[in-house]
């Protein structure tokens, strides 16, 4: 049984062989669902997580079911433990977004069906996958040089950053003094042979990367710290001013929602370097092949016929 709660629990042969098998038109993916039940638990809701998954697993021959926070009540009606094993009995996988990072690692613990992680506060590794092909489509995994993200070391940065270090692909991060990233994750984009670089300059980070990509200053539940995020991350607004740096063809990305005139200028994200909503797609197209993954599509410790991995790591690292 495989869990997905980070980018690293695939391995880099994995995790090329999904982003092949996400890149194949939807009606010639494996109906590897087929009959099958897949759970979608949202503590936190959200308009690309909930689309992108219940068209995936209909393009898998599955059945998605959606499930309110209410309905579950995690750790207050039933314990996380208790709401795995409950659903369990009906579906073959279960996803899940939640704001504890812990709830899918207890999840994961009961070990009674295969647990994806849709977004917890440490880590966001279907939107990594889709930025992943995004860049493959856009640019190739083998031409990038760069991958300069500007603002809070937030889990989208950091499943990004993972994924990025699994690949050989070299990231920059621009970050005010204090948000930045901690030393353990740091570690880990080492121990996969990454080379991450840590800038209080967006000016330097931004500087000749391929991708230039930033995020919301203010996530859900990080609402009362609003004033203070707005003034210490002013500075790191993507411009085009900024993105003038960036190398030719550069590309903007951003997981959305966005705040235009706040961590982006509008005449970016609604500019010639856009591809936002190419991303926003790529939701539903890398969480097909995650789930035909998951499912036991992919041949034992092989990526698709014909592709190679573009990194060094060859084993996924346990969250």
């Amino acid at each position: 049984m495989r869990h997905f709660l980070e980018i690293d629990d695939l391995s880099a042969d994995e995790l090329q062989w999904v982003l092949d098998m996400s890149s194949r038109a939807p009606e010639a993916a494996p109906r590897v669902l087929q009959g099958s039940g897949v759970a979608l638990v949202f503590e936190k809701p959200s308009n690309r997580t909930r689309n992108s998954m219940e068209m995936a697993v209909h393009q898998l021959g599955g059945h998605p079911v959606y499930i309110r926070p209410e309905e579950v009540g995690m750790d207050v009606r039933e314990t996380a433990e208790d709401i795995v094993r409950t659903l369990a009995c009906f579906h073959d996988i279960i996803a899940v977004r939640v704001f504890r990072h812990n709830h899918l690692e207890r999840m994961a613990a009961c070990a009674v069906a295969p647990v994806i992680n849709l977004l917890s506060d440490d880590a966001h590794p279907c939107q990594a996958l889709a930025d992943l092909l995004t860049v493959s489509q856009c640019i190739g995994l083998d031409r990038i040089e760069r991958v300069a993200f500007v603002g809070d070391a937030n889990n989208v940065w950091r499943s990004l950053a993972i994924g990025c270090a699994m690949l050989g692909i070299p990231s920059t991060l621009a970050v005010p003094d204090g948000y930045g990233p901690s030393g353990a994750t740091l570690d880990r984009i080492a121990a996969l042979g990454g080379e991450c670089t840590v800038t209080d300059d967006p000016a330097a980070a931004a500087t000749d990367a391929d991708v230039v990509y930033t995020d919301v200053w203010t996530s859900m539940g990080q609402e009362d710290e609003q004033a203070e995020r707005l003034a210490a991350f002013g500075p790191y607004q993507v411009t085009p001013e900024l993105m003038s740096l960036a190398a030719d063809g550069a590309i903007f990305l951003h997981d959305l929602p966005a705040h235009r005139g706040e961590e982006v200028a509008a005449e970016v994200i609604d500019g010639p370097a856009s591809r936002i909503w190419q991303q926003a797609e790529n939701r539903m197209h890398a969480a097909r092949g995650l789930l035909a993954f998951l499912a036991g599509s992919a041949p034992h410790g092989a990526a698709l016929a014909g592709s190679a991995p573009h990194g060094a790591a060859s084993a996924g690292a346990a969250s």
